[in-house]
């Protein structure tokens, strides 16, 4: 009888990448375009409760990129793209809060969650903000957003505050939570 020695399955370890872009390939705005839309369906938080079709998608992410005041990150596993995040940063008139910006519009595609992707683009789009000299970072979540919350709890924000009427999805009036996170001290370089 001979024995051999049988090798251990290979794991699959996904590859992560996080950008901020400026444009986007067809390919790419496709990739995008099916992420939103399975995130959409799956409950994901992105604002809309119903996919508003794929012309809408293309022209509200080609919009995004015209926007002076905002970064779009998207983040792609084994390179392909699965989801995005917005800094929003304030408007030049806007003074009294030139020292915050706002994380909106974060989702990862359903078949691609539990690999690390939305931790990744939290912490790319803090390092952008920290980058600018920005400090603090504001964001807002649906109650039902167990997974964000929990995130973003563990990476540090504080919930401020709470709104009883913040979504109404399906006909259900949902609460949203506020957060906030202090990512330079006063007195620190920056705004």
């Amino acid at each position: 009888m001979s024995s051999t020695l049988q090798q251990p399955p290979s794991v699959h370890v996904p590859k992560l990448h996080v950008e901020c872009v400026t444009a986007l390939s067809a390919d790419d705005l496709a990739a995008l375009c099916e992420a939103t839309n399975a995130a959409i369906l799956d409950g994901g938080g992105f604002g809309w409760i119903t996919p508003p079709g794929r012309q809408a998608l293309e022209r509200y992410f080609k919009g995004v990129l015209l926007v002076p005041e905002r970064d779009l990150f998207i983040g792609r596993v084994d390179g392909v793209i699965t989801g995005s995040a917005q800094l929003v940063r304030p408007s030049r008139n806007n003074e009294a809060q030139n020292h915050a910006v706002t994380f909106m519009h974060s989702f990862v595609a359903p078949y691609a969650r539990g690999q690390g992707l939305a931790r990744l683009m939290m912490e790319r789009v803090e390092d952008k903000a920290r980058a600018a000299g920005f400090r603090v970072l504001n964001l807002d979540v649906r109650e039902t957003q167990q997974a964000a919350i929990t995130l973003y709890e563990s990476m540090g924000y504080t919930r401020w505050g709470e709104h009883p009427a913040y979504a109404r999805v399906k006909g259900k009036i949902i609460r949203g939570f506020f957060y906030m996170k202090t990512l330079q001290r006063d007195g620190a370089d920056g705004h």
